[in-house]
């Protein structure tokens, strides 16, 4: 119970901390959301009043806990290229979307890293294997983006299995919707997997030479047994820490993935957001990334907690 406490104040102090330096962050860059809407022929007394009106003026401690009641409260303030439309609005919009393609890719990530890798120790040396090995250098090299452009020209164009450009709602047709995202889940999923792939191997490698695998086959337990029943659960923990760490860079990869698929998710909101200066959606949208991301670390965390409870009491101990 002291571990799940400890990691849930540890993320929620995390997520405190951006907020902050995301405040901060716009705060000090030059111009500001009145200066935006008034224009740049704006005199310098409706300027002046425009900032007044928006609470630009107040101490800038004060407008963070204004700002953060509001963000607590559901409401994070209001777009301003999207012409004053609620900023927590737009996000639970666009939210689903992007959720639904990162849960995607990690359920993917994980069907094709986890019996490469049971199959590449299984077969090492031979031509799987390097097969296998090929597999993780060249998904390691490529860029996700690149492997969304050629998926839209192969099995786009070429091979007629997806319409590029269309986007199903999953509110009009769920299985439509899944359809839309597989390609682009699987551009996010496979230089990802590649790279679980190499470090979940060279973890069974690991585990291999330990004594407890020993002492099974000195008792006549078949190879695949212990690496199903045992060596694989005690590689995995290092693997479920990896996967928390990738979840981060499934989401930095959906931004661009989003443009390439034209997936309105919250990737794309955020480019629109950025294009057009929007500040305050920028940084509402920064800090529910953030949140996303502290919230994947901390289930792996507790994932890892349930699968080998020594690690709970090992960290209770100290």
């Amino acid at each position: 119970m002291n571990f799940l406490l400890r990691r849930i104040l540890i993320a929620v102090f995390t997520v405190f901390l951006v907020s902050i330096l995301c405040f901060l962050g716009f705060s000090v860059i030059r111009g500001d959301p009145a200066s935006y809407l008034a224009g740049t022929d704006a005199s310098g007394e409706y300027l002046s009043a425009l900032r007044e009106e928006m609470g630009l003026n107040k101490n800038i401690f004060i407008r963070y806990f204004d700002w953060l009641s509001g963000f607590l409260g559901g409401n994070p303030g209001n777009s301003i290229s999207f012409r004053g439309e609620p900023i927590a609005s737009l996000i639970a919009e666009r939210l689903p979307v992007t959720i639904s393609l990162a849960l995607l890719s990690l359920v993917l990530i994980i069907l094709i890293s986890f019996p490469l890798s049971l199959l590449g120790v299984k077969r090492e040396g031979s031509i799987i294997d390097i097969i296998i090995n090929f597999f993780t250098a060249a998904g390691i090299s490529t860029p996700g983006f690149f492997l969304g452009l050629l998926f839209i020209f192969i099995f786009g164009f070429g091979l007629k299995l997806f319409i590029p450009g269309v986007y199903i709602d999953y509110k009009e047709n769920f299985f439509g919707f899944l359809g839309c995202l597989f390609f682009p889940a699987l551009a996010i999923a496979l230089p990802n997997a590649a790279i679980l792939v190499k470090f979940l191997r060279s973890s069974i490698f690991t585990e291999l030479q330990n004594d407890y695998v020993k002492t099974a086959r000195s008792k006549g337990a078949r190879g695949t047994y212990i690496l199903l029943r045992h060596v694989l659960r005690n590689a995995a923990l290092p693997a479920v820490t990896m996967l928390g760490m990738i979840f981060a860079e499934v989401f930095s990869g959906s931004i661009i993935i989003e443009q390439v698929f034209s997936i309105p998710g919250i990737g794309r909101l955020l480019i629109a957001a950025i294009t057009s200066r929007d500040y305050p959606l920028i940084q509402a949208l920064m800090v529910y990334i953030a949140f996303l991301v502290v919230i994947a670390n901390t289930l792996s965390d507790i994932v890892i907690m349930i699968i080998d409870p020594r690690i709970r009491v090992t960290r209770d101990i100290r």
